[in-house]
């Protein structure tokens, strides 16, 4: 081969062959197997040796069609007889694997360039534990590197593999905060400077790579004007950090540059993303993708991670860029990331089965909440749903106990609009939300023929934060079911709360379904863990304050709560619950339980409701007990007078000063209703 050839740095592709030893051929112990490639430059044919250890030029083989998998250095400068020494091959690939920076960019001396060429290596056997950890074969991008250990498993690594929690890295994110600031500060905009200080005192590549990460989210802001076309982008990394604002390829860029000054590998992705601008089942088959994230090289596997979507999001309604530290974007399992990131490049899904762009549409946009809650999606599969008698269901699982609301607003093209947390005070009486030990189910029931947004919000069951967006859908309702109003449910989910266990509450005779209430009435049996007060509350869409007090009669015992209702008008009604312990009355009440009550039957009349000055606490209870009454002749706390008079007898233990009292609302019917009140002054009433 010509000097003027020889100099030239060439890339794939080359015509590559390569031979396998038959069994009986040798191959010198402590080297790797010889393999001869053929290589065709500016016409001129010419067998190369390949150093892979130790090397031979001698044969031409058969063509491999295979694909590359890792780079090496191959010497033109062989000859038939040259033998490269062995510690001079391996020199070379101890310094091949411990720089992890791609080929194509790292700074290679005017010698070394004219004596080698990049083609690529198809494989190789290792035969000495002690070269194995001298030799380090990239990745492919797409690929996974197959360790012995992996070899039986098949398995790739995922995030949890690396770290278990990003507790880990306290250390490393406070020193890259505090630092931060501190070059901000002094105006450094140097990438090299800025990497070098961030990363010291990391131990290895994933804290380093981690340290840029954070850096890139706290010191970055999305440039919301250049993204809308306000200002001029901004694309040069050093007037990026020191404007302090960048749009998606700015961190894409910046993340690069920062992981080739530490030797990390890294590659920017380009795609497609949900993010702003998005519009809910748009095509996307002909549209030029509108994101870059980045993938790296961590162990011989490929990793993504996303620091603009890691660093805030953004308020279209006020063009506003809300900065927000998002953790879950930081080397992001491939299974979770294709719900919102689709590259241009398959191989960048990183997935065992590859999705199709159609698919990707189709998929039910989920917010990382939604994955760092451990919630998972039992249906629907798709973010569109068409009613069926106008109804629509939605159902998510959990493994952690959860609380859930939604909202349900006319369709709006863009999917990211509107607030990123629940507003408590905003509701919606479209639907019945219902919350089991394990699964929370969404029943809507659009108003009208249109198509609606449907938004879920969820939060842990013991935080006191808002709760957080986590995935939405696209509801088509063609007819809607003719149905009365449901009043609205200000306390999230019917039937009993995820909390009711810890607030006392072990049982209900009613489930989170609807309750059908026959003649007029209606009772709630609740069994608790110990003694507790209650206060309970019925709502109708029609009813006034004044008159849903007369429809409610609770009796308190000490391991049983009774709530007895009325209904005197049509419809729905919700029952809600309120509990506090019995002896700790510095503790406020707390909703324990919502039921929704649909009566459609027979009515109870305005005169056969509860007497107006009725107590909160009717029949025998845990206050009788206190006060040393005992075996009351009738335990309930409403009795029935068929004719007209009752006799109701029990036992005190000690002398008491009796008082009883009956009274009544003025009517003209004879049959009525009437709680009996008893306290310490009571022992007859007839």
């Amino acid at each position: 081969m010509s000097a003027e050839v020889a100099i030239q740095k060439f890339s794939f592709p080359f015509a590559c062959s390569s031979h396998l030893p038959q069994q009986g051929e040798v191959t010198q112990k402590g080297c790797m197997q010889v393999k001869t490639l053929e290589t065709q430059i500016l016409g001129e044919s010419k067998p190369v040796g390949v150093t892979g250890a130790l090397v031979h030029n001698e044969k031409k083989v058969q063509e491999n069609p295979e694909p590359p998998s890792a780079q090496v250095l191959v010497s033109t400068e062989a000859s038939q007889n040259a033998v490269v020494s062995r510690r001079t091959v391996f020199e070379k690939l101890t310094v091949e694997s411990e720089d992890q920076r791609p080929a194509a960019k790292r700074q290679l001396s005017s010698e070394s360039a004219a004596r080698t060429i990049t083609v690529v290596k198809k494989s190789a056997v290792r035969t000495e534990a002690d070269e194995s950890r001298h030799l380090q074969p990239k990745v492919q991008p797409g690929r996974r590197l197959v360790t012995p250990c992996d070899a039986v498993s098949g398995k790739r690594k995922r995030r949890k593999d690396l770290f278990t929690s990003s507790e880990v890295f306290h250390r490393v994110d406070s020193h890259v905060i505090r630092v931060g600031a501190e070059l901000k500060e002094k105006r450094v905009y140097d990438v090299k400077a800025i990497v070098q200080s961030i990363t010291q005192g990391a131990r290895n590549e994933l804290e380093k790579l981690r340290a840029i990460w954070v850096w890139l989210c706290n010191n970055i802001e999305y440039d919301v004007s250049g993204y809308l076309g306000h200002s001029e982008k901004l694309i040069a990394p050093e007037d990026v950090i020191a404007a302090g604002r960048g749009v998606c390829c700015s961190y894409s860029n910046l993340c690069t540059e920062m992981c080739r000054e530490v030797g990390i590998e890294c590659q920017e992705v380009p795609g497609h993303s949900k993010g702003i601008g998005y519009r809910q089942g748009q095509s996307l088959k002909h549209v030029k993708s509108d994101h870059l994230w980045n993938a790296v090289l961590l162990g011989g596997q490929w990793f993504l991670l996303d620091a603009c979507w890691g660093a805030g999001r953004v308020n279209m309604e006020h063009e506003s860029f809300v900065k927000r530290f998002d953790d879950f974007y930081f080397l992001t399992d491939p299974e979770e990331l294709i719900d919102s990131h689709f590259p241009d490049e398959e191989k960048w899904q990183l997935l065992d089965a590859p999705i199709a762009l159609e698919e990707f549409e189709r998929r039910v946009f989920k917010t990382s909440a939604f994955f760092t809650m451990g919630l998972r999606l039992i249906q629907p599969h798709h973010f569109h749903i068409v009613t069926v008698d106008g109804e629509a269901n939605v159902s998510l699982g959990f493994s952690r106990p959860s609380t859930f609301t939604y909202e349900i607003t006319q369709h709006q093209d863009l999917l990211h609009c509107g607030a990123s947390e629940h507003k408590e005070s905003s509701n919606s009486s479209f639907g019945l939300l219902t919350v089991s030990h394990r699964s929370m189910k969404l029943q809507l029931l659009p108003p009208a023929s249109g198509t609606y947004d449907v938004k879920v919000f969820a939060r842990p069951e013991a935080a006191t934060t808002s709760l957080i967006w986590v995935c939405s859908f696209t509801v088509e309702c063609p007819t809607p079911r003719a149905m009365e109003v449901i009043p609205e449910n200000p306390f999230l989910s019917w039937g009993l709360q995820p909390v009711a266990g810890s607030l006392g509450i072990a049982g209900s005779s009613q489930g989170s379904e609807v309750a059908e209430v026959e003649q007029g009435m209606f009772d709630l049996v609740l069994k608790t863990s110990r003694p507790l007060m209650v206060l309970c509350e019925l709502v109708h869409p029609e009813m006034e304050a004044a008159v849903a007090k007369r429809c409610l009669a609770t009796q308190i015992q000490p391991d049983t709560l009774t709530c007895h209702v009325l209904c005197p008008m049509h419809g729905f009604y919700r029952l809600s619950v309120f509990v506090r312990d019995y002896e700790k009355t510095e503790l406020k009440f707390q909703n324990a339980a919502n039921f929704l009550l649909h009566c459609k039957g027979k009515v109870v009349g305005p005169d056969e409701l509860f007497p107006p000055n009725l107590g909160s606490a009717c029949g025998p209870g845990t206050r009788t007990s206190e006060a040393g009454l005992s075996k009351f002749s009738h335990t309930a706390a409403v009795v029935s007078t068929q004719q007209g008079k009752c006799n109701i007898t029990f036992y005190n233990q000690r002398d008491l000063e009796l008082h009883s009292v009956l009274s009544r609302e003025k009517t003209k019917r004879r049959l009525f209703r009437f709680p009996a009140t008893c306290s310490a002054r009571t022992r007859t009433a007839r």
